[in-house]
Order: C-alpha cells, then sequence, then structure tokens
C-alpha cells in the first residue's frame, strides 16, 4: 500500500492560477489551484465580433441575477458538500491519467531544453497578461485599491518591463497582484460556493467557482484588442506558463497525486481549504482530514509536503 502523504491545512492562497495564470500546473497542484488561478488559460471566444459585443452583457446581466438572489451560504467555510463524488472521482481518474500520460513528461522536456532565464520571463509574460482581467473584477468587487494598483503594474510592467517579460514593478516595491477572478467577484456579490466539481483539465473547482471560469473567457479587455492569430499568444504563454509551473513543483505535485492514499480526496480538501482561505472563509478549525480514520491516522507513514507557494 502506497504510504499516505500529510494533510494539508491551510495553503497560501492562488499565488498560481490556472486561466490566466498559469497553465496546467495550477490545476494538478490544486491551486485554485489560480491562476486555480491554480493550472489559468487566456482562452479567447472565437465568435464574430457582434457577438462578441452582446454576449458579455447577456451573460453578466444572468450572473447578476443568479447573485442577487443568492445568500451568503454559512456551511461553505465548514463542510464539504460533494453530491457528485461518484463523477467527480472519474473524472478525477482522467486527470490524473492526463497528466500521467502527458502533462508531466511534456513538463519535463519543456524545462530541460528552455534555458531558466526564458522560462521565467514566459511566465512573466503571461502573468502580465492577465492583469486587465483582474483589474475588471476588482472593479466589480468595488476594490478600487486592488483595481489601481494592478493597473499601476501593468503599466510599469508593460512599459519598462518590455511588455511584462521583465518585473520591475515587483523591483521597486509594488504590491503583488491580486490574483482575483469572476468566482471571487460572484463570492463578494453573495453568491454561494455550491457543490464541488472536478472538472476535465482544470481540476478541482465549485459551482461558482465554474461560472466564475466561463465568464472570465470575456472580462478580459484583450480578447477584444486583438484579432486571431495574435489573440492565441496570450494562450501559449499561459501553457508555457503552466508547463514550467508543473515542473517547478512536481515534488509536491506527483505526492499528492501518486503517493497519497486517496489523491481525490486528498486534493478536494486541499483546493477548498486553499480557495476559502483566499476569500476570507476559513480557519484552522475547519480543515478536514481526509485521512480521519485511517490507523493512526496514518501518521506512522506520513511526509510533508513541500508549499507550492512558499517563495
Amino acid at each position: 500500500m502506497k504510504s499516505p502523504v500529510a494533510p494539508v491545512a491551510i495553503l497560501p492562497q492562488e499565488c498560481q492560477r490556472l486561466w490566466q495564470r498559469g497553465g496546467f500546473a495550477a490545476t494538478m497542484s490544486y491551486d485554485m489551484m489560480q491562476s486555480t488561478q491554480d493550472l489559468d488559460f487566456a482562452v479567447h471566444s472565437p465568435v464574430s465580433p457582434r457577438s462578441r459585443r452582446a454576449g458579455p452583457a447577456l451573460l453578466l446581466t444572468a450572473i447578476l441575477l443568479i447573485a442577487g438572489c443568492a445568500a451568503p451560504d454559512s456551511t461553505a467555510t465548514r463542510d464539504i458538500f460533494d453530491p457528485y463524488e461518484a463523477e467527480n472521482r472519474k473524472m478525477h481518474e482522467f486527470n490524473r491519467g492526463l497528466d500521467q500520460a502527458l502533462i508531466r513528461p511534456v513538463s519535463k522536456g519543456y524545462t530541460s531544453v528552455v534555458p531558466d532565464d526564458i522560462e521565467t520571463g514566459v511566465v512573466r509574460f503571461a502573468e502580465n497578461l492577465s492583469l486587465p482581467a483582474d483589474i475588471v473584477n476588482n472593479i466589480l468587487q468595488l476594490n478600487m485599491r486592488g483595481a489601481f494598483q494592478d493597473g499601476a503594474r501593468l503599466l510599469v510592467n508593460t512599459t519598462v518591463g518590455l511588455g511584462g517579460f521583465f518585473d520591475p514593478a515587483s523591483e521597486m516595491g509594488m504590491p503583488p497582484p491580486t490574483n482575483t477572478d469572476f468566482g471571487e467577484t460572484l463570492h463578494v456579490w453573495g453568491a454561494r460556493e455550491g457543490a464541488y466539481i472536478e472538472l476535465p483539465l482544470l481540476g478541482p473547482s465549485t459551482t461558482r467557482r465554474t461560472f466564475g471560469y466561463f465568464v472570465d473567457l470575456f472580462t478580459n479587455p484583450l480578447t477584444y484588442v486583438f484579432d486571431s492569430p495574435e489573440n492565441l499568444i496570450g494562450t501559449a504563454a499561459g501553457v508555457a506558463s503552466g508547463l514550467s509551473r508543473r515542473e517547478r513543483y512536481s515534488g509536491t505535485i506527483d505526492q499528492v497525486l501518486y503517493e497519497s492514499e486517496d489523491s481525490y480526496a486528498l486534493s478536494r480538501s486541499i483546493y477548498l481549504q486553499n480557495r476559502r482561505f483566499k476569500l476570507g472563509g476559513t480557519s484552522d478549525a475547519g480543515y478536514t482530514d481526509p485521512y480521519d480514520g485511517l490507523p493512526d491516522g496514518g501518521s506512522a507513514a506520513m511526509t510533508e509536503l513541500e508549499d507550492p507557494y512558499d517563495e
């Protein structure tokens, strides 16, 4: 029997996201694994310009109605609501197999070929491209301070940092990016967390975060600025950035996915704890040990996990 991995209580929240900020690594490390975002791809809508203008407005109106009718979920900070566990476990096995067969070997090959300085530059470039969407979400959350900070970082890194390949904003002592998303915006508006869901490729999520993923396709102004194929640059940068992060945190990711007694339960606990901590709705007392009930709590064979966001 494989040795279980020590449960992780509270991880620093969503420093790396998938959709706009890091590709697949956040998905597999359940950073949500931001990033998500956090395995984030900058996916762009292939619809026509007219549909691009009308679609976001209609979608945002629907989300506003849903969020306005929703009340804060008092149990979201303590319990795990997983009514689709059987289906989620099947999807988890699919994602796990995809990582083992494709993502992990490709990430190893990518990082072994590409020089470290170029890898770092690509990660910075992908993060810089995600900042416009962060600014929009901060405005929707009425977080004007965060919007101003992200805007200032975008301006400095795009100009002085040559499009974001360098990070003079951090060297100047500017605040780090807020790494927000529309799922967090829905939380601010009062929408419930909903059920836990494991998405194909994207990994752990919740009903609320899944709606956020979809709307995030439209909240990045760069989607409307560039036409094809220029608008694919962000997607390519996000994929490359995710491969870099997958290899960088391979030790922790492999322990969770391949060395734990129940990788699904562990990844679910890590994701929900991590996500709720970011949204300000959790505490140490709310942590559920996925190995509670094993002989001696599984402590005899536990190993300490590296924090993938400790830099």
